[in-house]
């Protein structure tokens, strides 16, 4: 798929050039949903605000190779809009997407039920952290998106994205030490 062409046309006003692009990463654009909002329902009332920002707003977009991060960008800042509606804050991933521990089985991660357990603790862990850092390490580590990415999808220089990062997990290590999984 040539990305770049299917941008132009849906800047021409082309709806299904841009429900192409959108489909190509949809379960990029869910996971990243899914960790702001903290349940599959939210997280698509986020993805359908998303598509009605992006349709609104494609004309505005100058460069066509920035598609995917500009688009993420939208999600992400609907996500927040969304949860200041709520007026709460839930950058955690589900443990469990419908409570099916079975269907998070991956060989190359081993047991699921031991892969949960990580979770919840590391879950855990990140509720030490504030909202900026949290963000940020869960962008990097579990959406695995580069520092320029993670300052666009969050406003803020990239220097503050690496400090952010820096200082969350300088913070975990002086709460937890480094040997926090030996006694396992």
């Amino acid at each position: 798929m040539n990305a770049v062409r299917y941008v132009k046309k849906a800047k021409r006003g082309n709806k299904d050039a841009l429900l192409q692009l959108i489909l190509a990463e949809k379960d990029s654009y869910y996971r990243l949903a899914l960790t702001y909002m903290g349940n599959s329902h939210d997280a698509m009332d986020a993805m359908e605000e998303m598509i009605v920002k992006l349709y609104e707003n494609i004309g505005q977009l100058n460069k066509e190779e920035a598609f995917y991060s500009w688009s993420k960008t939208i999600l992400a800042n609907c996500c927040k809009a969304l949860l200041r509606k709520r007026d709460k804050l839930v950058l955690i991933d589900d443990v469990s997407r419908d409570g099916d521990l079975a269907a998070d089985y991956d060989p190359q991660f081993g047991d699921p039920y031991r892969r949960s357990d990580q979770q919840i603790d590391i879950q855990k862990l990140l509720l030490h952290l504030n909202e900026q850092q949290q963000e940020a390490i869960q962008l990097k580590y579990w959406h695995d998106f580069d520092y320029q990415t993670i300052a666009e999808i969050t406003n803020v220089p990239i220097g503050t994205v690496k400090s952010r990062i820096f200082q969350g997990l300088k913070k975990l290590r002086e709460l937890y030490g480094e040997d926090m999984y030996e006694s396992r």
